[in-house]
């Protein structure tokens, strides 16, 4: 199968700078699309929606789009902001959505169980990995300095945590032994921002030693300029992005969120980073994608591969557990913390 060059196709892309804005036609017509998305999206879907308008179905199509994070982003629209769809880091930012009676409750009854996007969690370090960070152990040792987001606001930092969490217990210890990890890996922790994108911005400004990230914003960052390496840890967590229409959503915002999912809407979300989705990933043909640290082989295989349904038992249950206000084991080790 020929091998295709996604990375240097969508020329757009290249020059794209790390800070958040948007704006586009307005998306009120029927042949317009509002989309409110996680910080991290904003780039990829660019070219998304450029290889869409080309499309008989997306000809004339106007998107108008907000990005931020992910959390701040779903109360935005339980709030009253315009959106057909949302495309969120986590489920219960959408699960909020159908409380609200905004998205259908049927939303994740699909052959992608209402996920547009996926990744992995890496480290994001200095170019020649100076401290030699390539294992969740490195990271809490003497002098390691971290920047990851602040879970109150952003997804990602969820999806961190998570995947530190759980890298204990892949290795066969208990819960306070991960525990006692996540409290020295905050003992390192040196900034929390927002979201994932103010994250990666704090972490090429030079504060920290190694930074806590997607997969797919590290790769975008080096395609857009920034001077460092990434390491995809034997231990990671599966990314998966959800995404569902409001109700009310215009007419085309379905044949939107369609190519999205389609072989050749992953394809292009795999230009900026993004793994593949299994349901289409044999149709997608081998990817070069420039700013990888391997561009002919983008996405190496993570020998243990954590899944948020697999290992934790689904978002409802990790949250309660984990991410509750009052009794959450992470809100309250990155209390203690001072943070």
């Amino acid at each position: 199968m020929a091998k295709i060059r996604v990375g240097a196709a969508l020329a757009v892309l290249g020059a794209l700078a790390l800070t958040g804005c948007s704006g586009a036609a307005d998306a009120s017509a029927t042949h317009g699309v509002a989309i409110v998305g996680y910080s991290v999206l904003e780039e990829a879907n660019q070219g998304v929606e450029k290889a869409f308008a080309q499309t008989a179905e997306g000809q004339g199509v106007s998107f108008s789009e907000s990005y931020g994070a992910s959390g701040d982003q779903s109360r935005s629209v339980q709030a009253g902001q315009k959106a057909d769809e949302v495309h969120l880091s986590l489920e219960p930012d959408v699960t909020r959505l159908v409380e609200a009676g905004l998205v259908s409750a049927d939303w994740k009854d699909n052959a992608t169980d209402g996920v547009c996007t996926d990744s992995v969690v890496v480290f994001v370090v200095r170019p020649g990995n100076p401290k030699h960070i390539t294992t969740w152990a490195d990271l809490t040792a003497p002098g390691v300095q971290i920047v990851t987001p602040d879970p109150a606001s952003s997804g990602s930092a969820k999806w961190n945590l998570l995947a530190a969490y759980g890298s204990v217990l892949a290795a066969g210890s208990d819960d306070a032994a991960a525990q006692a990890y996540i409290t020295s890996f905050f003992d390192n922790v040196v900034a929390l921002p927002a979201s994932g994108r103010q994250a990666t911005s704090t972490f090429t400004s030079g504060k920290g030693d190694v930074l806590i990230s997607y997969e797919n914003e590290a790769i975008l960052a080096r395609q857009s300029g920034s001077d460092f390496d990434y390491v995809v840890p034997d231990s990671s967590l599966l990314i998966e992005n959800s995404c569902a229409l409001v109700k009310g959503h215009s007419a085309v915002a379905e044949k939107w969120l369609a190519f999205q999912k389609s072989a050749a809407g992953q394809k292009l979300y795999a230009a900026t980073g993004y793994r593949p989705l299994a349901s289409v990933a044999d149709q997608t043909g081998e990817v070069t994608v420039e700013g990888a640290m391997d561009p002919a082989h983008p996405f190496p295989a993570v020998p243990t591969l954590l899944t948020i349904d697999g290992d934790f038992g689904g978002w409802d249950a990790a949250n309660a557990k984990y991410f509750d206000a009052e009794g959450g084991i992470l809100t309250k080790l990155q209390s203690a913390a001072g943070f």
